[in-house]
């Protein structure tokens, strides 16, 4: 690859960003981050993180934003073990996957009909599905029983395949499914054209508020579905599940080369930039620092990626 095809490629940043983030961990921890039980934990939260982080990517493409996305994963993991004893393991799998696609297709009606902005309806979304995980759970803890742990579904989401997080193995086959929707049909196309420039778009017979509808449904579906891998693995609710997790996606879709004005994107990069949000939270807990630290830190990220993304897009020609 040249230099100027690197710098073409839309994850550049996150690239950079791994790199910078590795060379560092090994200087100041390199005993303690070169573990196998440190690499195997920031995978395995990466794989959960990097579902809502493409969500959030394809979103964010078609120029707008979800932040919603931490509540739908909550509320869907929550749906999926309540549901459990009267629905059965399959049964309350695709209940719980079918309220997240609920979730996505009512907030995105509420912003292509009724023109209101994605960041007012999604943050009424956040806070609707936090009110109603409050509610259904009345704040207490509810478990898988020992049979619904063992179910066959259960098992083939939730633990280990082969030695290896079962969550990554659907990483990789959920997003090697997304990025062919992305690169080989219309869809891709679509979508960016949508995000660049929506009137532009629609005049060339893109449907656009079809596109961001899909965006939205399959955003709020990649959400839920990292929620049922994660109860899968570890069964069990609590009211905060997924909280702030909003934040993450949307800084791990910007680190991963996402412009907030649309129409440029990676869900490679994506993948790339929750990668490094976990890594650093794993390594500043590894480290001792107070968990604000861990705020701190994706908030200044959040504005050195849009800065560097921003001075990319004008080098490469795109208007921001």
């Amino acid at each position: 690859m040249t230099v100027k095809q690197l710098t073409h490629t839309q994850g550049l940043g996150a690239i950079i960003g791994v790199v910078i983030m590795l060379a560092a961990f090994t200087m100041i921890d390199v005993s303690g981050w070169w573990t196998r039980q440190t690499i195997a934990n920031v995978v395995q939260f990466t794989a959960i993180l990097g579902f809502v982080a493409m969500g959030q990517a394809l979103v964010i493409m078609c120029k707008e934003i979800d932040l919603s996305v931490g509540s739908v994963y909550g509320l869907t993991g929550v749906a999926f073990i309540t549901l459990e004893p009267t629905l059965g393991v399959p049964g309350s799998l695709l209940a719980a996957l079918v309220i997240a696609a609920l979730a996505g297709l009512v907030q995105a009606i509420a912003v292509v009909k009724g023109q209101l902005p994605s960041m007012i309806v999604t943050l009424g979304g956040l806070f609707t599905a936090r009110g109603i995980i409050y509610v259904w759970t009345g704040g207490s803890v509810h478990n898988f029983s020992e049979d619904a742990r063992n179910h066959p579904v259960t098992r083939l989401l939730g633990g280990e395949l082969f030695g290896i997080e079962a969550a990554i193995f659907w990483l990789i086959a959920v997003g090697l499914a997304l990025n062919l929707l992305l690169w080989v049909t219309p869809f891709g196309n679509q979508l960016l054209a949508t995000g660049g420039s929506k009137e532009s778009a629609e005049s060339r017979g893109v449907r656009s508020n079809r596109v961001k509808v899909t965006a939205f449904v399959l955003c709020a579906l990649l959400a839920g579905f990292a929620g049922v891998l994660t109860l899968c693995d570890r069964p069990q609710t609590h009211v905060t599940l997924g909280e702030l997790m909003e934040l993450e996606a949307i800084s791990a879709a910007v680190i991963g080369g996402c412009l907030l004005t649309g129409g440029r994107g990676s869900l490679v990069g994506a993948v790339l930039g929750a990668f490094i949000v976990v890594s650093f939270r794993y390594e500043l807990i590894a480290l001792g620092a107070p968990s604000s630290w861990y705020i701190t830190f994706v908030g200044v990220v959040l504005i050195v990626a849009v800065i560097f993304n921003q001075l990319l897009a004008r080098r490469l020609g795109h208007s921001v």
